[in-house]
């Protein structure tokens, strides 16, 4: 691991602090939730359940009671990961979907079982040390007592109108006064604080087996939805092992498919073909060589990542370094392509992070998908349902069609950093299908570069769009490196900030020596990181 330089050649509006028990989130109101449970005397564990709980309250734009999430965590002796990311309802056939060329993003057509609550309950369970109703205080009393909205999160609720003005739940739920709530002004959601102390009570038993689940069952067949309270019944959590790679001495890992992170994982197996330190950390070339190799994992994951008991091929496979080596030889350094996916046979939101004293370091992430999610509210509680069945397909044949009982292509990814097998960084980043290109572009800025995370995260950045392949890139990206690549043959277009394109992304350090964590925080979005 190189030695970092604490230059901050960006135009960063924070610095990383130093503290021995931290919380990094994307709202500081969450961090500070998290913050609290640590001062009482919780672990790391503690802190993450209670920010993610105060986050459904707090970033209601971009993830709910509602929402699925993924959590990678270093227990004190080894790396554990949890998918509570939820199936498809029973009844969700491809029948169901007869007429669509692609899967809907906005009704109960878009609506998977949700599984944060699953994971609040899982970690608890297994690691937590305060009671459970603790870690629900705080969003319960912002929920009940209302508190002023952010800048930030102000802009992405006014943004989801558009979106969402058919929605008549949603609508009557989160735009009561016929708007989306200004910046600064006070947001109370009884309904929302009525649903988290039932679930505080039951220790999240009633949002899966109790009237909760028989609530949401009723709407939905009320409703001409799929989801019944036997879908929420059936659901679990997966503890799984996470995969990773090591590119040049240090190992990103990620959940394993269905989600999207094994793409980061790629990426950085191809550029490792190439000498990135031979050139200039935000020039041309480097860019370059990254979004081709962004480009060729991206064209694998959405034709061969799906549900794990529906892929052709294993992640062992897309991750073997002389297959992304044969993949690495397909980038000319002078010439943008366009790439369809390989043969890997022989023969593919809100972040938070947590560290404490103790050293356990948590990496979670939850949402909604798309800003609200599906816009189904569920009346009455306050239950803003996620539309994570959009990450379907309808192509007949594909693994990831869309039918009964499967998880879908996930894009939510918490990242976890080690190296020689010891724990070094909590990583993530939000955004759609950002995510794993922010991962790559962050990993690859601190190790080929040196650079300190809190530099890593203000770099300027690309996105590669999910639709067109144009490069989206940030506007204080050097105008010579968009005229490199658009000499190269790239569309490129850039974006004002504020913009909500490139994700917000927090990082907890943890030094080989011990002692202090860093903890770094995005300046794009209302991120905190907080410690003691």
């Amino acid at each position: 691991m190189p030695t970092f330089s604490y230059d901050f050649p960006y135009a960063s509006r924070k610095l990383p602090i130093f503290a021995e028990n931290v919380v990094a989130s994307s709202q500081h109101l969450a961090a500070t939730a998290g913050l609290r449970m640590l001062a009482r005397g919780g672990n790391a564990v503690d802190a993450a359940v209670a920010a993610a709980i105060a986050i459904t309250v707090v970033e209601p734009t971009n993830n709910g009671i509602g929402a699925d999430a993924f959590c990678i965590l270093w227990d004190g002796s080894r790396l554990v990961g949890l998918n509570a990311s939820g199936h498809s309802p029973a009844l969700m056939t491809p029948e169901q979907y007869p007429c669509h060329a692609a899967m809907p993003s906005v009704g109960w057509k878009s609506v998977s079982t949700p599984g944060a609550v699953s994971l609040w309950m899982a970690l608890h369970g297994r690691y937590g040390k305060l009671p459970f109703a603790d870690l629900c205080e705080p969003a319960i009393k912002y929920a009940h007592d209302g508190f002023r909205v952010s800048y930030m999160v102000s802009r992405q609720w006014d943004r989801a109108i558009d979106r969402l003005k058919g929605q008549e739940s949603w609508v009557k739920a989160f735009l009561p006064n016929g708007r989306a709530p200004k910046a600064g002004e006070l947001w109370k959601f009884p309904d929302q604080a009525r649903t988290l102390t039932r679930i505080a009570e039951s220790k999240g038993e009633d949002f899966y087996h109790g009237e909760l689940a028989e609530t949401m069952d009723r709407y939905a067949r009320e409703t001409g939805g799929m989801l019944r309270k036997e879908d929420l019944a059936h659901h679990q959590p997966d503890w799984v092992d996470p995969i990773g790679l090591t590119y040049r001495g240090t190992t990103l890992h990620e959940i394993p498919p269905s989600g999207q992170g094994i793409a980061a994982c790629m990426a950085l197996g191809i550029l490792e073909n190439f000498d990135l330190a031979g050139h200039d950390c935000d020039g041309p070339e480097v860019a370059h060589l990254k979004i081709e190799a962004m480009k060729l994992a991206f064209a694998d994951i959405w034709r061969y990542v799906a549900d794990p008991r529906h892929m052709e091929v294993t992640p062992a496979e897309l991750l073997d370094k002389h297959y992304l080596k044969s993949r690495a030889r397909l980038i000319d350094p002078r010439k943008a392509k366009e790439f369809g996916p390989g043969v890997p046979k022989h023969g593919s939101t809100i972040y938070l992070g947590t560290a404490d004293a103790s050293g356990m370091m948590v990496s979670l992430i939850q949402s909604n998908y798309t800003g609200f999610g599906s816009g189904v509210v569920v009346p009455g509680t306050g239950i803003a349902l996620q539309n994570r069945a959009t990450g379907f397909v309808t192509t007949p044949g594909h693994p990831n069609q869309v039918g009964p009982r499967k998880r879908p292509f996930h894009t939510i990814i918490p990242a976890f950093i080690t190296k020689d097998g010891k724990p070094v960084a909590t990583f993530g980043l939000m955004g759609g299908a950002m995510q794993p290109q922010g991962h790559m572009q962050v990993f690859s800025r601190i190790v080929d570069y040196g650079q300190n995370p809190q530099a890593a995260i203000d770099g300027p950045r690309w996105r590669v769009h999910e639709l067109d392949k144009t490069i989206w890139a940030e506007e204080h990206m050097p105008a010579a490196t968009a005229e490199g690549l658009e000499a190269r043959g790239h569309k490129v277009t850039r974006t004002k900030a504020p913009s909500f394109d490139f994700g917000s992304s927090q990082i907890i350090w943890r030094f080989p020596d011990g002692g202090p964590y860093l903890g770094a925080s995005e300046s794009r979005r209302d991120g905190a990181a907080v410690g003691f």
